[in-house]
């Protein structure tokens, strides 16, 4: 498997951790973005030891729950849940824990701001002192259910007043003004690269598509994202009706091909060749 390419369990959203891990074996994978909610499920401590004895290579934990800023009497839960996320990130070794920032409600963008940075406060400063990186993922405007993000350069801008880094989400910004500037000025805080596609007229969400099967530049974007200076992985995540229909396997296996191509080759067939 190329060593800067991820599988978000996103893109095996309807399976259970047992049965991702399962898949991971078989199809050789060993990159993975996990799901906090299916390892909730499946049971926190069994399924951290579980993903530890599999011997993966954590990309990131996503799929956190939002909190709810404008109510700030919900946030022990959630922070609660953050707290128990770190505990797993330090068992698997995790490259970064990726949240969504939360819907604003009533509250303006800015007032949602100071609102998150206060409910983060103590999970900073545990993730901080664990070293553990911590990213704020930008979302489609269509999805205010999960986060008042949904710039590229917003979620930068944030990330920078929290001291926390970035998850791109590439088919929430591909079409924005600017982005390849935004990306280089930016690059010091991505801390993952989310890629799938996007079809031109599609009016519903999620529903993304196998790189190469929709609208997104996706060579023109990722190769900005590689000429700013980013090292890190582009995790695939892939949700919606054509991956159900395609199926998981084919869906992933597919993406990853078209993937490796728009990459550079892996350290490891760099060192053979030299």
């Amino acid at each position: 498997m190329h060593d800067r390419i991820s599988i978000s369990a996103i893109s095996t959203f309807d399976w259970p951790l047992d049965q991702d891990l399962t898949f991971y074996a078989a199809a050789g994978i060993t990159n993975v973005g996990i799901s906090v909610a299916k390892l909730e499920r499946f049971g926190w401590d069994k399924g951290t030891s579980r993903i530890v004895d599999a011997g993966l290579r954590v990309t990131n934990l996503i799929g956190l729950g939002p909190f709810h800023l404008a109510h700030p009497d919900r946030w022990g839960e959630q922070q609660d849940r953050l707290e128990r996320a770190l505990d797993v990130a330090e068992r698997v070794n995790a490259e970064c824990l990726v949240v969504t920032t939360g819907p604003a409600g009533p509250l303006t963008w800015e007032a949602a701001a100071d609102a998150l940075e206060h409910a983060l406060a103590p999970i900073l400063r545990e993730a901080h002192a664990r070293n553990i990186p911590f990213a704020i993922e930008h979302t489609n405007s269509l999805r205010v259910d999960v986060g008042f993000v949904h710039t590229l350069r917003d979620a930068i801008d944030l990330a920078r007043s929290l001291k926390v880094g970035v998850c791109m989400e590439i088919n929430a910004c591909w079409a924005e003004r600017g982005l390849a500037a935004t990306i280089r000025e930016g690059i010091e805080t991505l801390q993952l690269v989310q890629v799938s596609d996007f079809k031109v007229g599609t009016l519903s969400t999620p529903n993304r598509l196998v790189p190469g099967d929709g609208d997104i530049p996706l060579a023109r974007i990722i190769g900005d994202v590689l000429r700013a200076g980013y090292r890190g992985c582009f995790d695939l995540e892939l949700i919606g009706p054509a991956i159900t229909n395609e199926g998981y396997e084919s869906s992933i296996a597919r993406s990853m091909t078209v993937l490796e191509e728009l990459l550079p080759a892996p350290a490891t067939e760099i060192a053979r060749n030299d």
